[in-house]
């Protein structure tokens, strides 16, 4: 009977955790794009960050997610701390919301929850419209869990093997508090754990200070995760704000501790439910601590930034700094940080077309051998990014985000193999040159500039197109490898009438001259593939194109020969 009992407790639990990752997980569906975005723009000052956190969080049903986020944007040195610190206060707030929603008897709307969740997640066509779907069907499966562990608890109620397990530990506070931040911890969720007292506490298995202390413990256990994920990025300064979270739940937890009895017994003479005193003194608690800290917060930013001062950058620049494991549960996050990961392969693209073509005009051995060591930045990175997208893929994504992680994979390829022609290629070129000691002939050096720098013009336009998703940019650069196209072979056109014109400089360079406009046209090709997803989903690249840059796309992800 008892491990019967058991097992329908733990599958309550599961069913509830469940219900909270659907919930979570349809909100970022339908709205993570945005919320990055929502939460930039709130940080005016310390009371409209924590509106924004209030709101963010009571939407997504995870502090963890908002801290992910605030977190992020604080290490990177998009907000302020102090902001960044009111945005946790009114996360642990609006965390609070759910459960006083729950603390009501509303389980015989679960069905019809059900019942629209799903004839919406079957008939959206829409992305939006079958996470909503999915949101529906989470909340109906919290509603259900909650059900279910009333029911489970109801007549193991007389069983007095639980009752004087569950006596010796309510009989200690601190005992209660240990216990419910190691479950809140281990489930991720303090609204699951909350919402288990609140069972406990109305089938009576827990008195009433026993079920308070255990709400602390669960508001302390949910201050605990993000600050172990952020210490993953090993970036003193990403730990700043859950460090700061965590402060002031132990302070709250400190001073209320002591009180839990005469707390317990004038909630209890005001709300005889001992659920909904449960879910009260958890709203209240947290409402306390964001009015007793929104104003020191300034102090409160000081002592952590002593605590954890700025960490200086790594020397190495092949080490990924934005690549953050803790926001892969966060989709729309994680692909924002590789996409600026793949921003700094491409500044270091950039920086070797620049340096190869100097290299080729000035024969500047050393220069040549920087480029090429530069490539191997661009390797590591790019290993780094496709492990980082395998990882995050390995989720669930919907049709939008899993359509944004294979551009960014394909546009670091290409900008992979851009950087092996620069250093396989480019830089051959270059080492032959400064070995015979070749010179290009004033006309060829200004033709081979002057290409170069569309080539170089290019490269910037496709940054942007790959931020911003710019059909009309995308437009103009698959318009300009056409016309490079045509720039090619009037180049070409022209030095070989100046080896007509018997011209030395020409004759010695010959080759040089045509391999160097070559591999910049395949540069360039290599460019304007960043353009054709853009132009795919605005329905403008015709079949034939479309497959021929996917077969492009596959060949490029294939592994390379040796």
């Amino acid at each position: 009977m008892a491990s019967i009992v058991l097992l329908d407790l733990m599958g309550g639990v599961a069913l509830l955790l469940w219900g909270l990752h659907m919930v979570h997980s349809g909100v970022l569906r339908a709205f993570g794009p945005d919320l990055r975005r929502y939460l930039g723009k709130a940080l005016r000052n310390r009371f409209t960050a924590f509106g924004a956190g209030l709101g963010l969080t009571a939407l997504m049903q995870s502090s963890t997610a908002t801290g992910l986020m605030t977190t992020s944007l604080a290490a990177d040195g998009l907000v302020s701390l102090v902001p960044a610190l009111a945005i946790m206060l009114g996360a642990n707030v609006g965390t609070t919301l759910i459960v006083q929603v729950l603390s009501f008897d509303i389980s015989a709307v679960a069905p019809v929850l059900f019942i629209v969740g799903f004839i919406t997640f079957r008939s959206g066509g829409r992305s939006l419209t079958r996470a909503l779907g999915r949101i529906a069907i989470g909340l109906g499966l919290m509603l259900l869990a909650l059900h279910i562990l009333l029911d489970t608890l109801a007549p193991a109620e007389q069983a007095p093997a639980v009752r004087v397990v569950l006596a010796a530990v309510t009989n200690d506070p601190i005992l209660c508090i240990v216990i419910a931040a190691t479950l809140t911890w281990a489930a991720h969720s303090s609204v699951a754990v909350v919402l288990l007292v609140m069972s406990l506490a109305f089938s009576q298995f827990v008195t009433e200070p026993a079920a308070l202390a255990l709400v602390l413990g669960a508001n302390l256990g949910s201050a605990i995760n993000p600050l172990i994920e952020a210490g993953i990025r090993g970036d003193p300064a990403s730990r700043r704000v859950p460090l700061g979270n965590l402060l002031n739940r132990c302070v709250g937890v400190l001073f209320v501790l002591p009180f839990l009895q005469p707390i317990a017994r004038e909630l209890g003479t005001l709300q005889p439910d001992a659920a909904k005193m449960t879910a009260e003194f958890h709203l209240l608690f947290n409402v306390a601590l964001a009015a007793i800290f929104i104003g020191p917060l300034d102090a409160v930013a000081w002592l952590l930034i002593r605590i954890l001062p700025e960490r200086k950058q790594p020397d190495d620049p092949s080490v990924p700094r934005y690549l953050d494991d803790a926001a892969l549960e966060t989709p729309p996050l994680a692909l924002a940080n590789a996409a600026r990961e793949t921003l700094r392969i491409g500044d270091t693209i950039e920086a070797m077309l620049r340096e190869i073509m100097t290299a080729l005009m000035s024969n500047d051995r050393k220069l040549t051998s920087d480029v090429s060591r530069m490539d191997n930045v661009v390797d590591r990175l790019n290993e780094a990014i496709k492990l980082y997208i395998t990882k995050l893929t390995r989720g669930s994504l919907d049709e939008r985000e899993g359509r944004r992680a294979m551009e960014i994979v394909s546009f670091t390829i290409n900008l992979e193999h851009i950087g092996d022609i620069i250093d396989k290629n480019l830089c051959e070129l270059a080492a032959k040159k400064i070995k015979r000691r070749n010179q290009f002939s004033a006309e060829g050096a200004a033709e081979l500039t002057a290409f170069h720098k569309r080539v170089l013009e290019s490269l910037q336009a496709a940054f942007g197109i790959f931020m911003s998703g710019d059909v009309e940019a995308a437009r103009r650069l698959i318009r300009e490898k056409a016309e490079l196209r045509n720039a090619e072979l009037e180049a070409a056109d022209r030095h070989l009438e100046r080896l007509r014109e018997g011209r030395p400089e020409s004759l010695e360079t010959t080759s040089l001259h045509l391999d160097i406009l070559s591999d910049l046209k395949r540069i360039h090709s290599h460019i304007c593939s960043v353009a054709y997803p853009v132009l795919e989903a605005a329905g403008e690249l015709p079949a034939r194109e479309s497959a021929k840059n996917d077969l492009l796309t596959n060949t490029l992800a294939s592994p390379k020969t040796p």
